[in-house]
Formats: structure tokens, sequence, C-alpha cells
């Protein structure tokens, strides 16, 4: 496989981890990356942010299973019955912040289990987190 595509394979599995509930420092692989030059800075914001948005939707699909398996958020740890109500009470432009380190990943999982509309939360995410990656190119490029 050519240095390039192990990159970017890097990139994309780096950004799909750091949005799931496991830690990952996707945002070093970016600017380490767009640094280098390698790749068009473009191409590395798209695979970062696929990635990162595809990480968060499966922790959008594991709420969605905690709430069939748990269908009373009072059996939820404390931490998230208090983003469960923070979404619920401030709606799906909440999900614009799941960027944002450590509550990024319990906003996808509360806005799974309170079943946010799908596309549009998909949509929010997604400009979210290229925003966030955006940013990141723009300081290392």
């Amino acid at each position: 496989m050519p240095q390039t595509a192990l990159e970017l394979f890097g990139l994309f599995t780096s950004a799909f981890i750091s949005s799931t509930i496991a830690p990952g420092g996707s945002e070093a692989v970016l600017a380490y990356l767009v640094s280098a030059g390698h790749s068009p800075v473009v191409q590395l914001l798209a695979v970062a942010t696929v990635g990162n948005t595809l990480g968060a939707l499966t922790t959008w699909g594991l709420g969605i299973l905690a709430a069939k398996k748990l269908p009373l958020a009072t059996l939820l740890p404390e931490k998230r019955q208090k983003t469960l109500a923070f979404v619920s009470r401030n709606g799906l432009w909440t999900l614009l912040f799941t960027w944002l380190p450590i509550v990024g990943d319990a906003l996808c999982f509360a806005g799974g289990w309170l079943k946010l509309p799908f596309w549009p939360a998909c949509l929010l995410i997604f400009l979210g987190k290229l925003g966030r990656y955006a940013a990141i190119a723009w300081l290392f490029n």
C-alpha cells in the first residue's frame, strides 16, 4: 500500500476511534499530515471529518441500543442523565458541539437515546466536526 494511502487510512482510523468512547488523537494526526504536505488539505479534511462523523454515529447507535436495554433514564449514571436532560432541553442544535472533547461523545449518545431526527443530526455532527478540523488544518498549513 502506498505511503499516502497508509497515512489516509491512519487518519481515518484515528478520527473514527477519537469519536467513539475510546480516546484518540486525530487532531495531532491531522496537524502532522497537513504540515507534512503529502496530501491535499481538502482530502485530509474529508477523510478526518468522515471518519470522525462515522465514529460519532457509532456512539449515536450505542445510545439507541442503551435506550432499548435501559428504557428508564434514571438507570443511567448521573453524568449521562445530565447530558440527556441538556440535549432534551436544547434540542438538535446541541449536536453542533459534538466536536468538543469529552462532552461530544455524551452528546452523540444522548442524541441516539432521545431518537433525535437522524439526517439533520448527521448534518449538524458533520458540520461541527468539519469546523474543528478546518481550524486545525488552517493553523498547521
